[in-house]
């Protein structure tokens, strides 16, 4: 059977094909991918089985070699969180990003350039050799149609009312599927970029589909946690494999579509058999969070998760393994009871972007180490916008208080900073003095 086509989204699939000799041999031992300051968002392995890709909360992309991942090469460029990433068969990557952009990649030179059109974040790709086109699922309602050799945006298809979450090229290349925040698939004519029909209409959103065009099946996923495949041919519904669990946040397809995995936001993977449309398999990956990034490896016994850990785990689920996601515990998800008021602040607020250590940890935002009394833009090696770089600052208990009382849109426009505000004035307080004493702490015992 012909492998079905897939996407790497905000649950991430990827472009995988079928096996091959140089897919690394691996027992029930984890492999895990770790390196990244922030969780994982998307996931690609490459069609020969022997690289993977992350993205990542923290900006950065992860290139590794699955068989020796020790040192992963970081692809830095975007200039928000990762949500999605793709190998491309010439070599290359793409990705898109929170900062609307696509980028694509030279991994020898590893310079990008960016593709820019999208008015919203960028969630999900997809590639077809035959059109030579990469497909955008993006926010702000619109997918993009790119030349894969250029770059050049061919169409802007535009029909959905809400978000677009996913993108399925069907074998040919001449249909694209979408999935969208309003509850509806649609379908495509790739050349013209017009609606093609719309496939079927569900009461909550959708956020994820793998599409088998030679089995005849289109699989999704919902808000509601709803798990189904459908007839493309008519939109008759074939399986109901709906759990008490909610959202659906990843879904990908085995290279022979015999097999789908499917993750959702409360850290389980459950794995049908998709011949019968039975579960085989039903597990929590995660402790704590969801399951955001799924995709099989290309021996078809091998998936690559990630979610709310800095780390991606590969493992063979076929093993009945689980995957240890969120092993470590994350600050941001302590418990709020059990701290003072500023380092709660400070974890739920301000971790899951800046560490208090002198090393930043590939952190979305630069070290809060030692920040009382340090000019806006200075840590050395951190890629600050021109909007904080640009301003007279310098960061001091009035200005952090400031900060947070009417927030970063307003304080420090233009800047990384995602829009939040601490609106009790002790709040805000505390958090100043927990920032003080720890900078304080940390400077006497170097």
């Amino acid at each position: 059977m012909p492998r079905p086509r897939r996407r790497s989204s905000l649950a991430a699939t990827g472009l995988t094909v079928l096996l091959a000799a140089a897919t690394p041999a691996l027992t029930a031992d984890f492999v895990a991918l770790t390196g990244h300051g922030g969780p994982i968002k998307g996931v690609d392995i490459s069609n020969d089985g022997t690289r993977a890709l992350t993205a990542s909360f923290d900006y950065a992309i992860g290139l590794w070699d699955l068989a020796d991942p020790a040192e992963p090469h970081w692809l830095d460029g975007h200039r928000a969180a990762v949500n999605t990433v793709l190998f491309l068969p010439d070599g290359r990557v793409v990705s898109g990003s929170d900062d609307f952009d696509l980028r694509i990649w030279d991994l020898e030179s590893g310079e990008s350039r960016a593709l820019s059109g999208h008015r919203g974040k960028v969630m999900a790709l997809a590639y077809s050799a035959d059109a030579g086109l990469i497909a955008s699922a993006a926010w702000d309602g619109w997918i993009g149609l790119w030349s894969a050799s250029d770059g050049t945006l061919v169409h802007l298809l535009k029909g959905h009312q809400s978000n677009v979450n996913d993108v399925a090229f069907a074998e040919d290349g001449r249909v694209l599927y979408s999935a969208s925040s309003d509850g509806t698939i649609r379908a495509w004519d790739v050349a013209d970029g017009q609606q093609q029909r719309r496939v079927l209409s569900h009461g909550f959103g959708i956020n994820q589909i793998v599409l088998n065009e030679a089995a005849g099946w289109l699989a999704y996923g919902a808000l509601d946690g709803g798990t189904r495949a459908v007839a493309l041919s008519d939109g008759r519904q074939l399986a109901d494999l709906t759990l008490d669990r909610r959202p659906i946040l990843a879904m990908t397809a085995n290279p022979a579509g015999t097999e789908l995995a499917v993750g959702d936001g409360e850290g389980h993977i459950m794995v049908v058999a998709t011949r019968s449309w039975t579960i085989t398999r039903d597990f929590r990956a995660a402790k704590r969070g969801p399951v955001w990034a799924l995709d099989y490896g290309a021996d078809g016994q091998n998936v690559l998760a990630g979610g709310l850990d800095d780390a991606a785990f590969y493992w063979p689920v076929a093993a009945g393994a689980v995957a240890p996601l969120s092993e470590g515990e994350r600050t941001f998800l302590n418990d709020p009871d059990a701290m003072e008021n500023g380092a709660r602040q400070f974890y739920r607020k301000c971790s899951i972007c800046h560490t208090l250590t002198p090393d930043g940890a590939r952190r979305a935002g630069p070290t809060l180490h030692n920040v009382i009394g340090r000019p806006a833009g200075t840590v050395p090696g951190y890629a600050y916008s021109d909007a904080l770089t640009g301003l007279d600052l310098v960061w001091t208990e009035e200005t952090i208080a400031r900060l947070f009382e009417i927030g970063p849109d307003d304080y420090t426009p233009g800047s990384k900073m995602p829009m939040q505000r601490i609106a009790r004035e002790a709040d805000r307080d505390d958090l100043v003095a927990f920032l003080k004493s720890h900078a304080e702490t940390a400077e006497g015992s170097e």
